[in-house]
């Protein structure tokens, strides 16, 4: 890839990210900045209780950095940053009518085949008390293509549908 184009796919994930913290911030997420290695996290947060869900409280997490490429190791590693942070941030007591739910993305305009395939295979869990599901944003010159795990989850599923709504609304 020459330089100017390498420049382009750096800009629109740029763009990309701050579109969504834009995004996050409208739908009432608490908004921060850490980092990740030496890359910027776009990290948004919310707590939703619903009757439907018997009054447990579900947190929702979603960290987001733009990368030069992604590949299915970057991605696993920034999986686990993520939910042990998201591990860090938490309210309440774990598994005390509290669930926690984590989205964590990166964005790139290079993104790796087998990267697409882990992020679309499975939620991640750990310690029985966080799960999440990884997403691939590829910023493409073609359009924005979104991977992430749709299905359900054994632990955790009663969320479902309200995560992936979530999801929707910040990476359309």
């Amino acid at each position: 890839m020459n330089p100017q184009a390498a420049g382009q796919t750096a800009d629109a994930a740029a763009l990309y990210l701050a579109a969504l913290q834009e995004r996050l911030t409208a739908d009432g997420c608490t908004v921060t900045s850490p980092h990740w290695r030496d890359h910027r996290v776009v990290t948004g947060s919310r707590a939703d209780r619903k009757v439907r869900w018997f009054g447990t409280k579900a947190e929702l997490f979603v960290f987001a950095a733009a990368v030069p490429a992604i590949d299915a190791a970057t991605l696993g590693d920034f999986t686990v940053w993520a939910m042990e942070y998201a591990k860090s941030l938490r309210g309440g007591i774990p598994g005390a009518r509290n669930a926690a739910l984590v989205l964590p993305a990166l964005i790139s305009g290079h993104v790796r085949p087998e990267a697409v395939r882990w992020a679309a295979q499975d939620a991640r869990i750990l310690d029985t008390t966080l799960i999440s599901r990884p997403i691939t944003i590829e910023t493409a010159p073609a359009g924005i293509r979104t991977t992430m795990y749709r299905g359900r989850t054994a632990w955790g599923g009663m969320f479902t549908s309200h995560v992936l709504e979530k999801a929707a609304l910040y990476f359309p």
